[in-house]
């Protein structure tokens, strides 16, 4: 599964693919949380609407991260330390963009932003994830 942006659409896409169910279904997720918010942006729906997206997509990265970083414990993944800062880096960024979504709504330059996070995502997956998901495979 890879991501591929389409008309700022974004698509798990085999060349992202983890292999690890949990962590490629929550991928999934993630993804559809962010084209929703892009709906919601592009639809004209309300502040009121775009700010709940923005939150659930908030919520939803932590609550992957939780759950990678449980399975990084639990197969005492070598490269944890440097994957937990890129998390706490990512869930600060996605903090700051809902405050900013709230206050200044779907601009250019907020959906610029969340368009840089999905991709900053993306390329945490294709690097760090796929890594992460083939330590854990040959622990298991």
């Amino acid at each position: 599964m890879t991501t591929s942006v389409n008309t700022n659409r974004y698509y798990m896409t085999p060349d992202i693919e983890t292999g690890n169910e949990l962590i490629d279904s929550e991928h999934v997720q993630i993804f559809d949380a962010v084209n929703e918010l892009l709906d919601a942006c592009s639809s004209g729906h309300g502040r009121d609407k775009i700010a709940q997206t923005a939150e659930f997509l908030a919520g939803y990265v932590s609550k992957h991260f939780s759950d990678e970083e449980r399975l990084q414990k639990k197969y005492k993944y070598p490269n944890m330390e440097k994957h937990l800062k890129f998390h706490i880096k990512y869930k600060k960024d996605v903090a700051d963009f809902v405050s900013r979504m709230k206050t200044e709504g779907a601009t250019v330059q907020t959906l610029g932003e969340l368009n840089g996070l999905a991709s900053t995502l993306i390329n945490h997956i294709r690097h760090e994830d796929k890594r992460l998901a083939a330590y854990i495979r040959e622990k298991s």
